[in-house]
């Protein structure tokens, strides 16, 4: 439970109490990002601490810990800061900051991890058992399966978001999307010759834009969200035949704009990128729970 708990106040601190303008301004926002954490660990910690220790040793169980906690996470975040701000632009700068954004994050659950074995003296043996005994059977309470499942909730929409952005970068033309259509008017003066200089031929090149604003793409987000927690799902159900559906859906929604190059890269990496996220965690769902 500890170990879960931890993990869950370290997500909904990162992924649901932090907003974009909070990631795209970090280090102006970094006092209330780590307030975030101040709070949500706290919480967590004093529930550890009256449960197992009965509101003994405060220290020990309870500010130690916590003070451990918020001094790395900041470190790993200053850290994590100087090395995003020192990128030059190129056209691998998105999948660089895919590489900081997985490192941080598995940083951060290695200083949890740490912490349960400095503080609350638990083995890697005791951690691992947690979750599965050596048979590979759950052994998972009630509690702790509601807690997985809030977490893997989290892994699939918010946290696999980033990833995915991260992945594909944005929208080509800046959130816009065209179809164009030529056609011919041909008009020219009836008794007169094709070659005549009086003739007049024109192409007339015909656009229609599609434009995507931010209600049609946190839409395109809740799908997103929609479509892993799906893949999830009917992986740890092992359904693999039925997200074929999901990706038939989504083309056949996407048919018309399928015929632009661009954003058929752009819909076809991110998809691909989804489902292999949704696969991965639904893997794991069935390993722990089934």
């Amino acid at each position: 439970m500890t170990i879960l708990l931890l993990v869950l106040a370290h997500l909904i601190a990162d992924f649901w109490l932090q907003s974009d303008q909070m990631v795209k301004h970090k280090i102006k926002h970094l006092k209330k990002h780590i307030l975030h954490h101040l709070l949500t660990t706290g919480i967590v910690l004093a529930v550890i601490w009256g449960y197992q220790y009965e509101f003994q040793h405060v220290i020990s169980y309870f500010i130690s810990p916590l003070a451990f906690i918020i001094i790395t996470h900041l470190l790993i975040d200053l850290l994590k800061i100087k090395f995003v701000d020192s990128l030059p632009k190129s056209p691998t700068d998105n999948m660089k900051k895919l590489g900081y954004f997985l490192a941080d994050q598995v940083l951060h659950v290695m200083m949890i991890l740490l912490t349960c074995f400095l503080f609350f003296h638990m083995t890697i043996a005791e951690m691992t058992a947690s979750l599965l005994n050596l048979n590979g059977s759950s052994s998972l309470t009630l509690l702790n399966t509601a807690l997985f499942f809030v977490i893997i909730y989290i892994l699939a929409t918010s946290v696999s978001g980033h990833i995915v952005k991260f992945i594909i970068g944005s929208l080509p033309s800046e959130f816009a999307n065209f179809e164009g259509e030529l056609t011919l008017k041909n008009q020219i003066a009836a008794g007169k010759e094709k070659i005549q200089p009086s003739a007049d031929n024109r192409f007339t090149e015909e656009y229609h834009y599609f434009t995507y604003s931010a209600p049609l793409r946190s839409r395109g987000k809740l799908i997103g969200y929609l479509e892993r927690l799906l893949v999830v799902l009917l992986t740890a159900a092992g359904a693999y035949q039925s997200i074929a559906f999901i990706i038939a859906a989504k083309s056949i929604a996407r048919f018309k704009q399928l015929n632009d190059r661009n954003w058929a890269e752009y819909f076809l990496l991110g998809t691909l990128s989804s489902i292999f996220l949704g696969l991965v965690l639904g893997l794991v769902v069935q390993r722990v729970l089934m």
